[in-house]
């Protein structure tokens, strides 16, 4: 049985330096992304879930399907292709900017590319459905993975699909000087249904982030990773529930092999300490679509709005 055990760090940790090793972190991740050396080279890459909330991680209750905590112990445990049978490792995760924790963490199995990812599930500690996300649940997304940049090799964020690509075009921004790959994900039917798309969705995306160096925010659904800045939701419910209409996939999964378009994939051309952008004042910019026959009255009432910063067209 999986016990999702959190203890405080070792009070003697320097929080200070391990924070100063995130730049020495984004060296060696862009040195590592020539042609020759595209995949992470260790036999254990190790890779952050963020568990947001969304359908995937979903249980029936009273009123219908909720999200639900423990999906590590529920959802991925009791999985042969998300669990390996190792022994449960603790690994420490920055839960603020001032506490660390250990969680558990499982290892998948040895993948084709001679390659095992172990992970750990950190959750939100509201789980959300996505039409409750918004700029804070942004700001914290990316919050929790600048605090962890240092001990892992790739991040997984799990989301709701209404508002995912959102988030991801969001995190493109705000996540600055990326070195190591953030893939989010979902799935049209919860974890624990019979029939889902929730298990290769994020095993899909656990491999690609504990396995090539893929330094950008991304989208990865029904075996198509694409740029996250470019996706967009097309289907409420088919397992192909994402497209991206005016840019091709990063990669997309087959049966033999992950195909990485490595000429699509944006690489650093020089060193830069990672950062976090969080100061995006998107509460106060709004978004028209420009139909035939719109009236200049609704265009003029809408840049009339009391503390309205900026108007997107979205024209003909």
């Amino acid at each position: 049985m999986i016990v999702e055990l959190i203890k405080p760090w070792d009070e003697n940790i320097d929080f200070a330096r391990l924070r100063n090793l995130k730049s020495e972190a984004s060296a060696s991740a862009i040195s590592a992304m020539d042609d020759g050396r595209t995949e992470v080279t260790s036999c254990e890459s190790r890779v952050l879930i963020i568990m947001t909330g969304g359908t995937i991680c979903m249980r029936k209750g009273p009123d219908g399907l909720v999200p639900a905590r423990g999906f590590l112990k529920s959802g991925m445990a009791p999985r042969p292709s998300f669990n390996d049978g190792s022994p449960v490792k603790q690994v420490q995760v920055m839960a603020n900017d001032h506490t660390g924790v250990l969680l558990p963490s499982l290892r998948t199995p040895m993948s084709s590319y001679d390659k095992h990812v172990r992970y750990a599930v950190m959750e939100f500690e509201n789980l959300l459905d996505s039409s409750s996300i918004n700029a804070d649940g942004w700001t914290e997304i990316a919050q929790s993975i600048f605090r962890n940049y240092t001990f892992f090799d790739g991040f997984v964020v799990l989301h709701g699909t209404d508002s995912m690509a959102y988030t991801a075009s969001a995190l493109s921004f705000m996540l600055q000087h990326l070195g190591k790959p953030v893939i989010l994900t979902g799935s049209q039917a919860p974890m624990l249904e019979l029939q889902n798309d929730a298990t290769d969705n994020l095993l899909g995306s656990l491999i690609i982030a504990g396995t090539f160096m893929i330094p950008e925010v991304c989208l990865l659904f029904n075996y198509k990773l694409f740029r996250g800045c470019r996706a967009t939701k097309v289907s409420a419910s088919d397992f192909a529930a994402f497209a991206s209409p005016n840019f091709p996939p990063l990669a997309t999964i087959t049966s033999l092999k992950t195909n990485v378009s490595w000429d699509l994939i944006h690489r650093p051309q020089h060193i830069e300490t990672f950062s976090v952008q969080i100061n995006s004042d998107i509460n106060h910019v709004a978004c028209l679509r420009i139909f035939p026959g719109i009236q200049p009255e609704m265009v003029d009432a809408v840049l009339r709005i009391r503390g309205l910063k900026g108007l997107v067209l979205e024209t003909l």
